[in-house]
């Protein structure tokens, strides 16, 4: 058994004997932030108005957009035609190492794509790997899929979605965020000089790479405890059977032209809002509810994928606006501000990992790539300005770290958790080896490039 496997099962046990359920993590950083904002200084009643008061409804359409995603989703998934296209793609590789290395793959490269395909793409394919793995018999232990399955957030915000390089790139969303001083000073930062520079095709590209060596190289010879999908949580995927229609007005309410002249229409504004602004969340729904409607072909099937589906958004629904709260907390009391400003304190020299490493870490209590950006990024510009740093380096050191991270903050992996069917314990060893293996070649770049 090579190293890295050695290392991947350690994590593994380790891991599962201290991770709690996201929801208990929710709640503990919620505590730790408001006693935090309190020994600051702010008063128990101002913290409790930040967290309690208007904390907690700031992300709510964040919240209908996640939980529609996962429902229009997991409702896709379902689809006879999809699971049949999913498992196609599952049955190409001859080994368990490959198998796990074409679900990190994917993920990565639908990550670069869009931070949700990744996301949703990346855990439907682990199910259907799942599957795979289970009918095979593979010595496979299944959250290894999984894990590989997340690797998207773990390089999204190098990609074409990432928040803080696409703010950045406007002079009127910089003005918005670092204020009019600052962002004339700075300027509009373009996406040739981020998304599209050396640096980041370099670190990005490394990324996408990388995950699926270091995936396999994760997978044992001979697992000592598999667990190839658990039956119970990922069930292989059956065609719908539609009762008879009893009579004109049954076949009119449950008729395929009426799934179709709603998805045609969906279709047709997914292609005018790609056209006009290329993809966001948005956008990435309306396609999955089109092309769930199609999948399904008729209403009564689409609609019983979604009844069967709608569970799989109650994390969503609980969790997000916790965090919501605790971003309010951290703003209202200068908690984030007071992280970020450690920056100022570095030197020219180390002030791009300085950046990653705080970023890195406010991404744990501020697990939004926008929000964490419209906090950080005034401080890290304006310390940058004064240390003569390239404002795209500073950018993007941002949105490393805010990436990070995401292989230990429960918060995004709520809907792959939803979808695969595991814990978050079972979940986080794993990525966690794949964080250390990714912050190695992060901070190996930012050293190439420099300020």
């Amino acid at each position: 058994m090579g190293p890295v496997a050695r290392l991947a099962l350690a994590a593994r046990h380790g891991f599962r004997r201290i991770v709690p359920d996201p929801f208990v993590v929710a709640v503990l950083l919620a505590v730790v932030v408001l006693v935090a904002a309190m020994l600051r200084g702010t008063p128990p009643v101002a913290a409790l108005d930040a967290f309690a008061g208007t904390g907690l409804w700031r992300l709510l359409a964040f919240a209908m957009q996640m939980a529609l995603m996962l429902l229009f989703g997991g409702a896709l998934a379902t689809a006879p035609p999809v699971a049949r296209a999913l498992a196609r793609l599952a049955a190409v590789p001859r080994t368990p190492r490959g198998l796990v290395a074409l679900v990190a793959g994917t993920s990565a490269a639908l990550g670069v794509l869009n931070w949700s395909l990744g996301l949703v793409g990346g855990a439907l394919l682990a199910r259907a790997a799942g599957v795979r793995a289970r009918r095979e018999g593979f010595s496979l232990h299944y959250p290894i899929l999984c894990a590989a399955g997340y690797v998207g957030l773990s390089v999204w915000h190098g990609g074409l979605s990432g928040s803080a390089p696409l703010k950045a790139a406007s002079l009127a969303d910089q003005r918005e965020v670092l204020g009019a001083r600052l962002a004339d000073a700075v300027g509009a930062v373009p996406v040739e000089a981020t998304l599209l520079s050396p640096m980041n095709l370099w670190i990005t590209g490394g990324l996408v790479l990388l995950a699926p060596f270091a995936f396999a190289a994760m997978v044992p010879a001979h697992d000592p405890a598999p667990a190839p999908c658990p039956r119970t949580a990922v069930p292989a995927p059956e065609p719908a059977t539609d009762p008879p229609a009893r009579g004109l007005l049954d076949r009119l309410e449950d008729a395929a032209v009426l799934s179709a002249v709603l998805a045609l229409l969906f279709l047709a504004g997914f292609a005018r809002r790609v056209a006009a602004g290329g993809l966001d969340l948005d956008t990435v729904i309306l396609g999955l509810w089109a092309a769930a409607l199609v999948a399904h072909r008729r209403p009564s099937r689409f609609l019983r994928a979604c009844d069967e589906n709608v569970r799989s958004c109650t994390g969503v629904l609980v969790q997000f606006p916790i965090y919501a709260g605790i971003m309010g907390v951290m703003a209202a009391s200068g908690l984030s501000q007071a992280l970020s400003d450690v920056v100022a304190s570095v030197g020219r020299e180390a002030f791009l990992p300085a950046v990653f490493a705080s970023a890195a870490l406010l991404n744990l209590f501020v697990p939004s790539g926008g929000g964490q950006w419209a906090v950080q990024g005034p401080i890290v510009l304006a310390a940058g300005e004064r240390l003569a740093v390239d404002p795209a380096h500073a950018v993007l050191a941002v949105a490393y770290g805010d990436q990070w991270t995401n292989m230990l903050q429960p918060f995004w992996a709520l809907p792959l958790l939803a979808i695969t069917g595991i814990r978050a314990r079972d979940l986080v060893g794993l990525s966690a080896v794949w964080m250390l293996f990714a912050g190695l070649w992060i901070l190996a770049g930012l050293s190439i490039w420099g300020p």
